[in-house]
Formats: C-alpha cells, sequence, structure tokens
C-alpha cells in the first residue's frame, strides 16, 4: 500500500460537519443575496439592481424606451453575475400590471398576460422606469443609504434604496429560500401610508389600530377578500389565511349578444390566478359532469378588460352553479400570508405588520438624516466659497494686482491664501471666477445665495438637532407620495367569512320597495324613487315587465330584514333584503332562482318581512297564519320558521286544487279578517283557530259562494284575495281596500263586526264592472303613504288621507287611471 502523501493544505475533516456547514453557508446565500425581501424597501438584491441599472442609464419615465436586452445587459456586467433569463424574468415581473400594484417599470411589448403568456425575448421589448420608481431611487446620490463592492470589486452598488414609501407592503412580493418562505400580498397605497403616518403619531398603535387604516390587501386583479377578523389576525401574526374570491354575477338574458337564458359574467379573478387554466378547470367539471346547469363557456376579454361568460342551461339555478366555481375552481383561492423579510438587510424574520412599518419608518428616518446631513455639508461648502468670493469682490483692486503679480496659478492661489487669509477652497474659486461677475448685478447675486444658503444652513441643523423635525418632514413627504400616486381600493373587503354570502356589515339599514313578478322577477329599490303624487293619476313606469309577466307583490321592508317566501305549494324559504339586487325604478330584476330552490310551476305567492333586530317584533310573534285562496286558514308556532333551510320547508299541507296565498305574524290574542274578490269579508278571533304543526291543513276561515257577479273568475267561483292581522278590539283604524280597476276606499274597522269563522261574512264593498274585483285589502295603523302597482308596471305613490273613508257597501274613488287592458297588480304601504 502506497504511503500516504503529507499535503500542507490538507486538514482531516468529518463529512456530516462539512456538508452541514457547507449548506448552512449555502442556504444563507440564498435566503440573503436572491431569495428574500429586505422589509426597508422591499426588493430583492436582483430588483434593487435592475431598479439601479436602469437609474445609472437614465432610463427615468420622461426618457425613451431603451432594449431590455440593454439593461440586462448591464445588469449583469456591473451587478448580477448570474443567468440572464432570471434578471430578465425578474425585470418582466416588475412591469405586469396583473401582478404589481403599482408597477415599478413600464414595458413596451408583450410583457406576457394574466393568461399565463409568456413575455416576448428580451430583443424584442423595451423598458424604463415607471413614474413612482423615481420616489424609491430620490436622493441616493446623496449618502443617504449604504453602499457595498460589487462582485468583482470595479463599482459600488447600493445595499437598500432609500424608498420614498413602504414598498414591501404596497407591491407585495414571493420568494422561495431555503427552508423558509416569504408570500407578502399587494395593499392600497394611500391606505398604508395613511397607516405609517399613524404610526409616526402613535408609536404604541397596536395592529388593530393600523388596521382601521389598511383594510385588507388590495389585489391589482381587484375581486374580493372576505372575513376582516382573519385578515385582522393574519397581520398581528404576520401569517395566515386569506380566502380571494372574483367577481361574478348572475345575469339575465342578453339578446344584443345572442345569449338566450341566464349566465354568469365574471369580469375579475383571484390574483396570480391564470385566466387560462381558470376557463380550463371549468369545461374539464363541465364534462365530468360535476357541474351541471352550463350550456357554454365563452372568454369575451379583451383590451378593455376582462369578460368570461358561462351560459347557464334553461333550467339550471345560477347560485347553485356559482357556488359550485368558488368550491371546485380557483375562482375562489386563498392566499397564504406569510410576511417574511430580511430585518437589517441580514436577518430572516416573520413580522407583523406594525414591525413592517417600524423597520420602514427606521429606515426612512435614517435616510432623511442622512440626506439633512449631505446636504447641510453641501451647503456649507458653497457658503464658504460664496464668502471668498464676496471677500475677493469687496478687495477686487487688491486680488487682481495679487493675482497679476503671480507668476503662475498655484502661485496665485498661494499669495491670495497668504495676503488675505482664503483658504485653498475659496482661493479656487476666485481664480476661476470670470470677468463679468466683476458686475454690481453679479456682485448682489453672490450675496442674495450667500444669504440664502445661511437661512438652508440654518433650518438643516435645526432639522439635525430635532428627531421630531425628521418625522415632520417625514409625513410630509409620505403624504406628497400618496397624493401623487394613490387611487382608490380595487379589491372589496367583506366583514363575514367567504361562504356566508352576506355582506351585511357594509349594507346600511335602509327602508327599500321589493317587487315581485309573476314570472318570477325580483328587485329591490329605494321608496324614494316613487314620487308622491296626487290620487286618480296614471303614476309612473315602476317596472319593465315582458310578454305575459305582471307584478304580482310588492312589499316595503329594511335591507336587513329577513324575508320568508312562501309558494303556492305550501312551502316556505328564506334570504335576507340586502341579498335582493338592488335596480333602478324600471328595471326589470333579477331571476327569483337565483336565490331560491324552487321546482318548475313553484310559484311564490306571499312575502314576509321581518325585522330580525326588533325585540318588539319577537315579542309579539308567536304565530304565523296562512290562508289559502279557498278560504282555508292555519295558524303555527313562529319558532317553527326561525331556522330555514336553503331547500325551503314545508309550511303547509294544501289540498288538491288549493294555493296558499296570504301570511302573517300573529301574536296568539289578534283578530283576522279575511276578504274575498267577490267582496265578502269575515272578521273573527284568533282563538278560534287551534295551533297546528307545518305539515297540518288547517280549518276553514270563509265559506266562499258560487253565485255569479262581476268579480268572479272564468270559472265562476268566488276566492280569498286578502288576510290581515289586527289587534284584539282594533276598531279606530281603517281597513284599506283596493280594486282591479284602480278604484279604493278606506272603512273604519268598527263596521266589520267579529264573528265566527266559517260563516258567509258580511259585504266589504260594492263590486261593479266599474270598480272590478278586490285585489288587496290592509289595515292601515297610522299616516301612511300607499304605492299601488299595475300588471303592466305602472306606479303611483299618493297620500292614504287623500282616500276617501265610505262605508262597508260602496264602490270607492278612484286612485290610479289604467289603460283598458291593464289592472292593479299588488299595494304596498309605506
Amino acid at each position: 500500500m502506497p504511503k500516504e502523501e503529507n499535503h500542507q493544505n490538507t486538514r482531516q475533516r468529518e463529512l456530516t460537519d462539512e456538508m452541514r456547514e457547507a449548506y448552512l453557508d449555502y442556504a444563507m446565500s440564498v435566503i440573503v443575496q436572491r431569495a428574500l425581501p429586505d422589509v426597508r424597501d422591499g426588493l430583492k438584491p436582483v430588483h434593487r439592481r435592475i431598479l439601479h441599472t436602469m437609474n445609472e442609464m437614465g432610463l427615468s419615465s420622461s426618457a425613451r424606451f431603451r432594449k431590455s436586452a440593454a439593461v440586462v445587459g448591464e445588469v449583469l456586467g456591473k451587478y448580477h453575475p448570474h443567468g440572464d433569463t432570471a434578471v430578465y424574468d425578474s425585470m418582466v415581473r416588475l412591469a405586469q400590471p396583473f401582478n404589481m400594484r403599482y408597477p415599478l417599470v413600464l414595458g413596451q411589448g408583450n410583457f406576457g398576460s394574466v393568461d399565463g403568456d409568456s413575455a416576448a425575448a428580451m430583443r424584442y421589448t423595451e423598458a424604463k422606469l415607471s413614474k413612482i420608481t423615481a420616489t424609491m431611487l430620490a436622493d441616493i446620490e446623496k449618502d443617504t443609504v449604504a453602499w457595498m463592492d460589487n462582485y468583482d470589486g470595479t463599482k459600488r452598488e447600493p445595499k437598500v434604496l432609500p424608498a420614498a414609501f413602504p414598498q414591501l407592503l404596497v407591491n407585495g412580493t414571493l420568494g422561495i429560500a431555503v427552508g423558509m418562505a416569504t408570500n407578502i400580498p399587494p395593499h392600497n397605497l394611500g391606505e398604508v401610508i395613511d397607516a405609517s403616518v399613524y404610526l409616526v403619531d402613535h408609536k404604541k398603535a397596536t395592529v388593530g389600530d393600523l388596521s382601521e387604516f389598511i383594510q385588507g390587501p388590495d389585489f391589482p386583479t381587484g375581486g374580493f377578500i372576505y372575513n376582516k377578523r382573519a385578515i385582522r389576525e393574519a397581520y398581528g401574526q404576520g401569517k395566515g389565511p386569506i380566502v380571494m374570491r372574483g367577481n361574478a354575477e348572475i345575469k339575465e338574458p342578453n339578446s344584443r349578444e345572442n345569449i338566450k337564458t341566464n349566465y354568469i359574467e365574471i369580469t375579475e379573478i383571484p390574483y396570480q390566478v391564470n385566466k387560462t387554466t381558470l376557463i380550463e378547470r371549468m369545461a374539464e367539471l363541465v364534462h365530468a359532469g360535476k357541474l351541471d346547469g352550463v350550456r357554454d363557456i365563452r372568454d369575451l376579454s379583451d383590451r378593455t378588460g376582462m369578460r368570461i361568460i358561462i351560459e347557464l342551461k334553461r333550467d339550471a339555478q345560477g347560485q347553485k352553479v356559482l357556488n359550485k366555481l368558488y368550491k371546485f375552481t380557483e375562482l375562489q383561492k386563498t392566499f397564504h400570508l406569510n410576511m417574511l423579510a430580511l430585518s437589517d438587510g441580514i436577518q430572516p424574520q416573520v413580522l407583523n405588520i406594525k414591525e413592517v412599518l417600524e423597520k420602514y419608518l427606521a429606515h426612512r428616518f435614517e435616510v432623511v438624516k442622512r440626506r439633512t446631513k449631505y446636504d447641510l455639508n453641501v451647503a456649507r461648502e458653497r457658503a464658504h466659497i460664496l464668502e471668498g468670493l464676496k471677500k475677493a469682490l469687496d478687495n477686487i483692486d487688491r486680488v487682481i494686482a495679487t493675482i497679476k503679480k503671480s507668476k503662475d496659478r498655484a502661485d496665485a492661489s498661494q499669495n491670495l491664501c497668504t495676503k488675505f487669509k482664503f483658504t485653498a477652497l475659496q482661493a479656487a474659486a476666485i481664480l476661476d471666477m470670470r470677468l463679468q461677475n466683476l458686475a454690481n448685478l453679479e456682485r448682489q447675486k453672490v450675496e442674495d445665495e450667500l444669504a440664502e444658503k445661511k437661512k438652508l444652513i440654518k433650518e438643516l441643523e435645526m432639522l439635525l438637532k430635532s428627531e421630531s423635525r425628521v418625522w415632520v418632514q417625514i409625513k410630509k413627504e409620505l403624504l406628497d407620495v400618496k397624493k401623487e400616486f394613490s387611487d382608490e381600493r380595487r379589491t372589496k373587503v367583506y366583514a363575514t367569512a367567504a361562504g356566508q354570502f352576506t355582506e351585511e356589515d357594509l349594507v346600511p339599514k335602509e327602508d327599500t320597495v321589493i317587487s315581485l313578478t309573476s314570472g318570477g322577477y325580483i328587485k329591490r329599490v329605494a321608496p324614494s324613487l316613487y314620487r308622491t303624487q296626487h290620487r286618480g293619476g296614471k303614476g309612473i313606469i315602476g317596472m319593465e315587465t315582458r310578454g305575459d309577466d305582471v307584478v304580482s307583490h310588492f312589499l316595503t321592508a329594511s335591507t336587513h330584514d329577513r324575508l320568508l317566501f312562501f309558494t303556492n305549494t305550501g312551502r316556505v324559504f328564506q334570504t335576507l333584503a340586502y341579498e335582493i339586487p338592488a335596480s333602478t325604478r324600471t328595471g326589470r330584476g333579477k331571476a327569483l332562482v337565483n336565490f331560491l330552490d324552487l321546482q318548475k310551476d313553484e310559484n311564490v305567492t306571499a312575502v314576509i318581512p321581518l325585522d330580525r333586530g326588533s325585540q318588539e317584533q319577537q315579542k309579539q310573534a308567536a304565530y304565523m297564519v296562512m290562508a289559502t285562496y279557498g278560504g282555508i286558514i292555519k295558524k303555527t308556532p313562529f319558532s317553527d320558521f326561525e331556522k330555514v333551510r336553503h331547500s325551503g320547508l314545508i309550511a303547509l299541507h294544501l289540498k288538491k286544487g288549493d294555493t296558499l296565498g296570504w301570511v302573517g305574524v300573529s301574536s296568539g290574542k289578534d283578530d283576522i279578517i279575511v276578504l274575498t274578490r267577490n267582496g265578502q269579508s269575515v272578521r273573527f278571533s284568533e282563538k278560534d283557530i287551534r295551533p297546528m304543526g307545518r305539515t297540518a291543513s288547517g280549518v276553514k276561515a270563509i265559506t266562499l259562494k258560487d253565485d255569479f257577479s262581476p268579480a268572479k273568475d272564468s270559472a265562476g267561483k268566488d276566492v280569498v284575495v286578502a288576510m290581515d292581522i289586527l289587534a284584539s278590539g282594533e276598531v279606530k283604524n281603517n281597513l284599506l281596500i283596493v280594486m282591479a280597476n284602480g278604484y279604493g276606499k278606506r272603512t273604519v274597522l268598527s263596521q266589520f263586526r267579529i264573528q265566527h269563522r266559517g260563516g258567509s261574512g258580511i259585504k266589504a264593498a260594492n263590486i261593479t264592472a266599474k270598480t272590478g274585483p278586490i285585489v288587496s285589502a290592509k289595515v292601515l295603523r297610522e299616516e301612511e303613504e300607499l304605492i299601488v302597482i299595475s300588471s303592466h308596471g305602472q306606479v303611483i305613490r299618493t297620500k292614504i288621507k287623500s282616500i276617501s273613508k265610505l262605508g262597508r257597501a260602496t264602490q270607492g274613488v278612484r286612485i290610479m287611471r289604467l289603460a283598458a287592458s291593464d289592472k292593479v297588480a299588488s299595494v304596498a304601504t309605506v
């Protein structure tokens, strides 16, 4: 066996130790020099070098574009000895408006798309710095930041940029290092600066305080984010999930675009979602049968904006399809926030939002102080020269004589310093002085500039001596950036968690008018859109109807009310008033099948608004009273309807041929009044009805007659058209009766005596061919206004007191003038 040679530079080491140390060195190199951003300027080294190089090349926002290849070559040759693809890809991302909330580079040419298309080769594209980037680099030449040697020691590069705004939060970042990763979303510039300014004034502010300013991420692609509480927790811990959703809306058929059914329109998608991949995933789900109800998917996006159309089948429920899209595609996605950044340029650290802003502000404090020192030195140096020039001008003849007697420049400088006590710097400035400066006007300029410099020196010295003045300056500069570059938030923040489909915290509680057509279209509008008119007028258009569709229900509610929808088949559904889409006065509204799981040929016949916040209503609500067209009535405990499933509940078991028509809330001690289309009425005590379960059928409320009358339908049978609940013994208030041809009247309730239920009742109105049958009857409890809507969508709003008080056996007065083919459809009081 050969003898082992003794090498002087060879050391014996354990392999595990060597690998451990080498890997740790490699890991720290990746962490510090490549993958993680610096909390101070929010940039990774490659991004910082790109911006610094472009600044050196003079590629400001007002300059001409230069080839991207030229920029990449400069970066590689001077500062970043890595692959050209890595540098170009990094520069491309800085220019992509769908990745950067405020792009730092302006690109000309193909810089990629939200569809996942890659940018064109660097030899084809051009770039320059954006306007906001100038604030990132401002004053870098004034020794505001520390510098270091480049990779070969031939140049100097900044360790960090001055950064006039918190870039780390504003544009966010994504980075994968060794054993750690960072994922910081972009935010709204104005919100981040407002939080920074608040933190300057309130050093002990909490994350909760700052969250009042920074609502949440503000993605360049818009969309929605959910759950303010979860967002605040993520900000407090420096990590956590944030649920994102695209902007999708269910719309009606659009003949202009040849869309014959309801469709879903997507105009915004979650951040960092590939649009093409999203559409492909939707198509896969359709072909696999997991996304039923979809007829066609089209991408109509163009340079004006994103637009994905998902046509639905005729029997499809839009909300169900949309919920599946949220569940099975990236139309809903979770952003996993992880605010990991380099603290002090070397230490990786997970920071909460306050710590990020604190470290940025500390950096900015250092930048302003260093800049002030630099400006002070420059001002002092210039003042020193100006003092020498002034002194020379005061002794100009002697100075000129001294210079003339000197052998050369060096001798003249020495003589000036010896004879007049000038410094070498002042002597050089005097020798460089032109003869034109001897004029009186030029002398005055020197004196004015000297006075100005002395004033500036005093201000800069005061700034350096006072921390509070430095912070004032920082706030001013931050607010200047906000004023110039801030814009509106693009991403809407919902207070509740995704999946609850509510936005109650964002919707003001206010009165609203809800209208529903027999064809199943519903909308809500502000009551103020129906102006008060005189009784007997034609009214205004309140809703555009199509074909044979007519307005069937018209009611007032609060936007926060719980709405119970009772159908002709005896089922009940629930939604919230603000979930009904707001519309214009003449708008048709949205199809009800988008909100309720209705079966074929199932129609809503009664809508009950319930005030969830009203303790008085909750105390009085003991029973739900239901009446049918066939004269059957039933009451069921109110508690049975507290939790109505999305798929609906059985509210009443109907006999064959009968239809549920009216529902009201009673206290258990009230009276009930029922009216028929033919003008008969019966008032009886609620105690005559025993409580029954939801699946029971009920008992007879009124006996209907079959004899002929102008009010009868084509079948020749009278039906119930109204049911209302009034407090026991209530006699002073009025009963408002409205008839099909626009006639109506008020009758004092005392004229309707209490009877036993089940009888044929007494006459409530004189029904003739002129008045038409009774359409609605309501108990009036206060001075209200009446809104009447016709089958063709005509609406009139008038004062209740303008309607005459008349006896039971009268025809009433004209409330609304209708066309021959039009009839009153529904009535609401406001």
